[in-house]
């Protein structure tokens, strides 16, 4: 069972020096802001399973809307999207355009989502 209830500290003490080290090693402002749009992108459903596509292999912008039962114009948004936010590149062969994940990053970042998200949920 999981405690939901929110502990609040009542000592009233501030620790100075502490929080003092704590603001020097805080990011600033524009990184914070950046990191929270990056999380803001893969917390879409449809970009997130993109994403889990890509982990597989590169995959057309055809293959992906079969996948998902989309659009092919819906998952050009969601590409175009993950293409600004640099999570995914592509490549083209001809007339095909092939979209894979940007770096090693993201797969590693998707991994440990995955590995917290199914801390106490039996694995599922």
């Amino acid at each position: 069972m999981v405690d939901n209830q929110i502990e609040v500290c009542n000592c009233g003490e501030i620790h100075s020096e502490e929080l003092q080290k704590i603001r020097t090693e805080m990011p600033d402002v524009t990184l914070i802001h950046r990191l929270a749009d990056f999380f803001k992108i893969l917390g879409d459903p449809t970009r997130i399973t993109i994403v889990f596509a890509l982990l597989e292999k590169e995959m057309c912008v055809c293959d992906i809307a079969t996948l998902l039962n989309m659009s092919q114009s819906s998952i050009s948004h969601q590409l175009k999207t993950l293409k600004i936010a640099r999570l995914v590149k592509y490549r083209r062969s001809g007339k095909t355009i092939f979209y894979s994940l940007d770096d090693r990053h993201i797969d590693e970042i998707v991994s440990i989502g995955v590995l917290h998200t199914k801390e106490g949920n039996d694995g599922k």
